[in-house]
C-alpha cells in the first residue's frame, strides 16, 4: 500500500501496521516521518529497537532475519530497523525482503521499518520492492522543488508560532528565504528554528525581511541537473546564482558544460525528427526527454529556429573548449564566466515570444551544426 507522507497523521489515527517502507532523496522528510512512527510506536509498547546497516553486497542477511524473528525477555514488542543506504539489497537481501515482507503478515509483535533512498523506476519494479509494497506501507519522499520551496517555508514557521508578513511584502520575504537555503532542506529546516529562537512567537508579531536578511545564512546547495531545468525555463537571474553557487562548492566546469550542451543538443536532434515527420510526444521519447524536462522542450521547441539552435551549437562548441582550456575569439578566457554566457544565451531563447523567436547571435567563426 502506497501511503502519501502528508497522510500520516491521519494513517497513526487508525493504528501502525507491522511494515513501512520510506524511500526518497530528502533526509529530512524521512527523518521526520521515520521518528513520528518511532514515536508513535513506543507509546503503543514497542520498547525494544534493533537497527541494521545494509553495507556491501557481503552483507550477512541471517542476523537481520533472526532479530525479526524473536524478542528479549525484557520486552513484548520491539522494532527492527534495516537500512539500506546503496538502495540495492543484492541478491541474498532481495531474498530476505521478500522472505521480511510475507512474515510481517499478522505479526503483532514487530514493527519493521525499512529505509532507502531516492529509487529509480527499474528497481521499484523489483520483487523484493514488489513484496515490501504488497504486504506493508510504503512511503515515497519526492524532493521540495524550487516553486513550492516559499509555502512549504511559511508552513514550517507557522508551526512554529511565526509568520511573515501578507501580500507582497511577505512574497519577497518568503523568496529571499528560498533564495538561500535552495537545495539543503535540512539546512533549511535549521535556520526556520534558529528564527524560533532568536524571534520567539509573539501574538500579532510578524518576521520582517530585515529580521530574515540578517538571520538566514547562505547555505543554498544547486544540483547541475536542476541548473539545467532552470537554464530551460528562462529563470535568468536564477541561472546566474545557481552557476556562481556550483563554482564557490567546487563544481566541475566540465560537468556544468555538459549538462548545457546536452540539453542543446538534445533540441536540435528533436527539432530534426520532427521535421522528419515524427509528432513531438514520439520524438522526445527517444531522444529521452522526460519529466519536468519534457514539458519544458514542449514550451520552448516551438519558438526556437533552426539558425538559432545552430548558433547554440556553435556557441557550446567554443565553450567547451574554453573550459578545457583553450581560447576562443571574442569570448571570456575563464571558463565560469563563458558558462555564465552561454548560459544566458539559452534562456534568452526560452523566454522568447512564441510568435517571434530571436535568433541567438552567432560567435566569431560562423554557425558549426
Amino acid at each position: 500500500m502506497q501511503l502519501a507522507s502528508a497522510q500520516l497523521s491521519e494513517h497513526l489515527k487508525r493504528g501502525l501496521k507491522s511494515l513501512y517502507t520510506l524511500h526518497g532523496d530528502e533526509p529530512l522528510l524521512v527523518q521526520e516521518f521515520a521518528d513520528a512512527l518511532r514515536s508513535a510506536a513506543r507509546e503503543q509498547g514497542y520498547t525494544e529497537r534493533t537497527v541494521h546497516t545494509v553495507a556491501g553486497a557481503h552483507f550477512d542477511w541471517s542476523e537481520v532475519l533472526a532479530s525479526g524473528g524473536s524478542l528479549s525477555l525484557f520486552a513484548d514488542k520491539q522494532i527492527v530497523e534495516i537500512r539500506i543506504p546503496s538502495g540495492k539489497p543484492g541478491k541474498d537481501g532481495s531474498a530476505a525482503l521478500q522472505q521480511i515482507a510475507e512474515r510481517a503478515q499478522g505479526d503483532d509483535s514487530t514493527l519493521t521499518l525499512i529505509l532507502l533512498p531516492r529509487l529509480d523506476s527499474i528497481t521499484t519494479k523489483g520483487a523484493w520492492f514488489g513484496a515490501l509494497e504488497s504486504f506493508g506501507t510504503t512511503v515515497k519522499f519526492d524532493a521540495i522543488d524550487r516553486r513550492s520551496l516559499p509555502p512549504w517555508i511559511a508552513q514550517r514557521l507557522q508551526i512554529q508560532g511565526q509568520r511573515v508578513a501578507a501580500g507582497e511584502e511577505g512574497q519577497r520575504t518568503l523568496q529571499f528565504f528560498a533564495d538561500r537555503v535552495e537545495g539543503n532542506l535540512l539546512a533549511a529546516h535549521q535556520e526556520i528554528q534558529k528564527l524560533g529562537l532568536l524571534y520567539p512567537a509573539q501574538e500579532g508579531a510578524v518576521l520582517s525581511f530585515e529580521q530574515v536578511e540578517q538571520a538566514v545564512l547562505n547555505v543554498a546547495r544547486y544540483d547541475v541537473f536542476k541548473l539545467s531545468e532552470a537554464v530551460l525555463g528562462g529563470q535568468t537571474l536564477r541561472v546566474q546564482r545557481m552557476i556562481d553557487g556550483l563554482q564557490s562548492e567546487g563544481e566541475s566546469e566540465v560537468l556544468v558544460h555538459w549538462a548545457l550542451a546536452e540539453d542543446i543538443r538534445s533540441m536540435k536532434r528533436v527539432k530534426d525528427a520532427i521535421r522528419a515527420g515524427r509528432p513531438m510526444p514520439m520524438a522526445l521519447r527517444e531522444n529521452r526527454v522526460w519529466g519536468i524536462k519534457e514539458k519544458l522542450f514542449e514550451r520552448v521547441l516551438p519558438q526556437i529556429g533552426d539558425t538559432t539552435l545552430a548558433n547554440l551549437l556553435h556557441a557550446a562548441h567554443k565553450v567547451d573548449g574554453i573550459v578545457k582550456g583553450l581560447k576562443q575569439p571574442d569570448w571570456p578566457v575563464d571558463g565560469w564566466q563563458a558558462l555564465h554566457r552561454l548560459a544566458r544565451m539559452v534562456c534568452e531563447q526560452c523566454t522568447a515570444p512564441a510568435a517571434a523567436p530571436r535568433a541567438a547571435r552567432p560567435s566569431a567563426g560562423g554557425a558549426k551544426t
